[in-house]
């Protein structure tokens, strides 16, 4: 087949979740008011969830370099929120409440056509998470969600966050197939750049709103990015033209 692209074998798709699959900043700043209320607390809530989530890249690098022991995300997570508190001097909040709040990383809102949009997909591709998550807060995030996932991998699975490339070539094993046969799905560039490096297939699903309303989002192809969709629902319905015709749709 003269058109035939390489995406029309994929088997398996793996997606980035928080950005790509939910709306992390929303979820947090509405967890994180809820507390203030409470507690009789006032902050810019927006501006505290961009703090705590700000804080995720750089508390991963620690043990990608070995400076802090391997932690998953939930500790890391509290990590940043303990420091986070000190910052705003907010000490009114017990052991169990911090606890709690720490938790508000399990209780992510989809965004509106990701359940839909993994349904349809769920039809013809094994579909899973492919997170920094650990699998605690991934399954039950699933469950607070509706995410139809055929399975949950986490890079807790192999200590390795990404963009290791341990964290993408173990799809190939844990699945069953060849690496160029699962594809990564996600809302940020440099994690498909990683992807596409270690042979996956990527998908490119650009999320408006991740960042909040004023953030330009940045839909220009790449070299390493096969296809580019709306949404999970446009996602769909690209994968089953490429199935049908061999090549991607414009």
């Amino acid at each position: 087949m003269a058109n035939f692209h390489p995406i029309s074998e994929v088997k398996a798709l793996t997606f980035d979740v928080f950005g790509t699959v939910v709306d992390w900043r929303k979820s947090i700043a509405r967890e994180i008011k809820q507390v203030g209320i409470e507690k009789g607390f006032i902050l810019d809530w927006d501006g505290f969830a961009d703090e705590w989530r700000a804080g995720y890249g750089p508390s991963m690098n620690k043990v990608r370099t070995g400076e802090l022991e391997w932690a998953n995300i939930d500790t890391l997570h509290r990590m940043i929120l303990d420091s986070l508190l000190e910052t705003y001097n907010i000490n009114s909040l017990d052991e169990s409440e911090k606890q709690r709040l720490n938790k508000a990383w399990h209780r992510l809102d989809p965004w509106s056509d990701s359940v839909e949009g993994l349904t349809y997909l769920k039809e013809n591709y094994i579909i899973s998470s492919l997170s920094n998550g650990n699998v605690a807060l991934l399954v039950n995030m699933a469950k607070y969600g509706g995410l139809p996932w055929d399975t949950v991998l986490s890079a807790e699975l192999v200590r390795h966050y990404k963009p290791d490339r341990e964290a993408y070539l173990s799809t190939a094993e844990f699945f069953g197939l060849p690496i160029e046969k699962v594809m990564m799905v996600a809302a940020h560039k440099n994690d498909l750049k990683s992807a596409r490096s270690t042979g996956m297939r990527t998908a490119y699903v650009p999320r408006p709103n991740e960042h909040g309303p004023n953030v330009e989002t940045d839909r220009e192809p790449e070299d390493y990015i096969d296809i580019i969709a709306d949404d999970f629902i446009d996602l769909s319905k690209k994968l089953s033209k490429v199935r049908e015709t061999g090549s991607i749709p414009e």
